[in-house]
């Protein structure tokens, strides 16, 4: 059982002088903060192991190598890969995202093919799809979303077809928090040996993500929605697919010989991670595992969905707000609205009692418009928020529906 108070004392952040109210953080959903394990693995790393990787024939290269590949290590088994090999490390979702777009698809399609998004997808799960289907002519179709935010199963069915070459689907919705039932959608890309790539960034912290269970080719994270740092994420690809993908960039260390003439590769994952990477990003990625595993993700996903009940009931009691997104699978993320008040109204007015939430299209217009919204409130919760926090929330939107009454 996760106590979210005792929790609390390990993100020094949280209680830090803002100059306003006591911080109620909400917005996890575009980062989260970071446990004092973390911030001391870091500072640990920078004071007692920093040298660069791989190409040193020191103790303190080879310490450095070894806490950065001891994370490879730990996502490894935080994601259920088979293989070290299988876990690439870029600066995010995004980077990831790109990654797989340029390295493995835009090779395989030709003009005419076709590449599956849902409507619900992230900027950065939709334009790297749409720049590959402009530069190789070929055709990005959109599986549709409902009224209450959730994929059209039947018309996925219908647009899966022999053209299809890849499919890039978001597990949890970033601005809903809606559930994506991401198993039956891959079974049904594989019957017809269709790849899949998964934007795991909001699923991650919330739930065990095996990537064996769900039998996904791709799948990318972040670092920082983790309660680990910025600058660093993940590109999970599976080992089969490693001979069809290209390095993404080029230069130190993912190379195994170079002439004037001709350049030979290392092999994967190495072969995909040009230049100094990220070393103290991944070392604290790393950290951040360890601290979760310490926790429980079981605990977690049960604290977080209770508190999303919690507070989906009491918001859903203040008169004229309305809630965005019903399905019936939700996550630790909260879409509303107000009829006669904008988001970002909403938002300055709770940062003055010292609420933080995030107001926009959320890097979603497409969806924004298939919902008729220029953007909403989204409040989305971690490990650490409190039903009493929620309370502060609920009475802070009262006020704000006064001011504007």
């Amino acid at each position: 059982m996760l106590d979210p108070q005792k929790v609390r004392k390990d993100f020094p952040l949280l209680f830090a002088d803002t100059g306003k109210q006591p911080l109620v953080y909400f917005d996890n959903a575009a980062t989260t903060q970071k446990p004092e394990a973390v911030l001391q693995r870091l500072r640990r790393y920078y004071v007692e192991e920093n040298a660069n990787i791989n190409r040193g024939a020191y103790d303190l290269a080879a310490k450095a190598t070894d806490a950065y590949e001891h994370a490879r290590q730990l996502v490894q088994s935080f994601i259920g890969a088979r293989k070290t090999s299988e876990v690439i490390f870029t600066k995010g979702t995004t980077e990831a995202i790109n990654f797989c777009a340029t390295s493995f698809v835009r090779p395989r399609i030709k003009a005419g093919d076709e590449i599956l998004i849902s409507g619900m997808e992230h900027h950065a799960n939709l334009v790297p799809w749409q720049v590959v289907c402009q530069q190789q002519q070929a055709q990005l179709k959109i599986i549709p979303v409902n009224d209450s935010g959730e994929v059209e199963l039947s018309t996925y069915r219908d647009l899966l077809g022999p053209r299809t070459r890849f499919v890039a689907l978001t597990h949890i919705s970033n601005a809903l928090g809606n559930v994506n039932p991401v198993q039956e959608m891959i079974q049904l890309a594989h019957a017809l040996d269709v790849p899949v790539l998964l934007d795991a960034a909001q699923s991650i912290p919330h739930q065990s993500v095996n990537v064996q269970d769900i039998e996904c080719d791709f799948l990318a994270f972040s670092g920082h929605k983790l309660y680990g740092p910025t600058g660093i994420g993940v590109l999970y690809a599976k080992s089969v697919w490693h001979p069809h993908m290209q390095p993404y960039q080029f230069g130190g260390d993912m190379i195994r010989m170079v002439s004037y003439e001709n350049t030979t590769y290392n092999v994967p994952p190495h072969k995909f991670e040009a230049g100094t990477p990220n070393i103290a990003g991944a070392v604290g990625l790393g950290a951040a595992i360890q601290y979760i595993n310490k926790i429980g993700m079981h605990n977690i996903q049960t604290h977080t969905e209770d508190l999303t009940a919690y507070a989906r009931k009491q918001l859903a009691g203040i008169q004229d707000l309305q809630l965005i997104g019903s399905a019936d699978h939700t996550s630790s993320i909260i879409s509303f609205v107000f009829p006669d008040i904008h988001p970002h109204d909403v938002s300055s007015l709770l940062n003055e009692a010292g609420i933080a939430i995030r107001a926009g299209h959320h890097c979603t217009m497409p969806l924004m418009q298939r919902l008729g919204l220029p953007g909403t409130a989204r409040v989305s919760f971690g490990m650490y928020n409190t039903k009493e926090e929620v309370d502060h929330l609920i009475h802070a939107l009262l006020e704000v529906q006064e001011i504007f009454s």
